[in-house]
């Protein structure tokens, strides 16, 4: 699993689920937040966090927040369709679920 084109920044706020501010640069950009979820604990002001450049010119947002640097637990993925996609990709590679029974 890779992600292209990524960029740092500092998280702002969250003024819903679905979009952040972010400071890159400098500048504040209104990113697509890719967990709907709260994650209060992770999306403090300040905060370092990790962006994916999309490819897309039509979007609305030119970033995904993808990372959050979380002091003293390092980089969380914010990305909730990674572990389907890390999960597909690894067994497409060879290896397979083996169940125990005892």
């Amino acid at each position: 699993m890779k992600y292209e084109h990524i960029t740092e920044g500092r998280f702002i706020d969250r003024p819903n689920r679905f979009i952040a501010h972010v400071e890159i640069n400098g500048q504040m950009e209104t990113v697509h937040v890719k967990n709907t979820g709260r994650c209060r604990e992770l999306l403090i002001p300040g905060t370092q966090v990790f962006l994916e450049r999309s490819s897309n010119p039509a979007r609305k947002t030119a970033y995904d927040l993808v990372c959050v640097n979380k002091e003293g637990r390092g980089l969380i993925n914010m990305d909730s369709q990674i572990p389907n996609k890390a999960a597909l990709e690894w067994i497409k590679a060879g290896h397979l679920f083996r169940k125990r029974f005892r």
